[in-house]
């Protein structure tokens, strides 16, 4: 991942005046993979089926490894984005919540798919963050092989670090198709995990509200 300021798109903030501090620019978060061979990866893909003992000879199979290749490719690969603040001008200190991002991700043990929804928020500080970028940091996490709990403690890290607010907490729900789909085959299962950081976790009063409106408490 590359974090660089991204001048060219910052916001100005209308209350910004001759004489006081310019506004701060957006940060640009960028995904660099180590190098993305698609010839490879489908050479590698019809080798993988054929071991399986899957023939791609005939017509509805021919294009399946570049399917592959393509379709992980495109799993792997979040997309850049700005991660925008705005200054808290109005001192607002309570909750901001984004509800029912969807989250989909690859299971690292075996390269299946998990999917689900994840409830973020935080306790502003100095700064607000545009409601989008919640999701956008979210996608930018999941686009990689993980296990939930990483990929949960990762947001949530994540923005405490950047945005520096007085709480962040992160619930994530989803269901693994490593688990519904093969093994113990426990259809219609889901795993939720949470992350709490500063006054979320440290006040019950935060916590509690945090844990009651994204449905975790119940």
């Amino acid at each position: 991942m590359t974090e660089r300021p991204h001048r060219g798109t910052a916001r100005t903030d209308p209350h910004d005046r001759e004489g006081t501090a310019p506004a701060r620019p957006a940060l640009r978060v960028v995904h660099e993979p180590g190098g993305v061979d698609l010839a490879a990866a489908e050479a590698a893909a019809g080798r993988f089926l054929d071991a399986l003992g899957i023939s791609t000879a005939s017509e509805s199979l021919r294009g399946t490894p570049g399917r592959m290749a393509r379709a992980y490719a495109e799993l792997f690969s979040p997309r850049p984005f700005d991660l925008t603040t705005f200054p808290n001008d109005e001192g607002y200190d309570e909750l901001v919540l984004a509800r029912r991002i969807p989250v989909r991700s690859v299971c690292e043990h075996h390269l299946l798919p998990f999917v689900g929804t994840a409830h973020v928020g935080y306790l502003p500080g100095a700064r607000i963050l545009g409601l989008s970028k919640l999701a956008r940091v979210v996608e930018h996490f999941a686009c990689r092989p993980q296990v939930q709990e990483r990929l949960t403690k990762q947001v949530a890290d994540w923005l405490q670090n950047h945005l520096e607010p007085k709480g962040v907490g992160v619930v994530i729900e989803a269901e693994h198709t490593c688990m519904t789909l093969r093994g113990v085959q426990a259809t219609g299962s889901s795993t939720m995990t949470s992350a709490l950081l500063g006054l979320l976790r440290s006040d019950a009063r935060s916590r509690s509200e945090f844990l009651a409106l994204t449905g975790a408490a119940s």
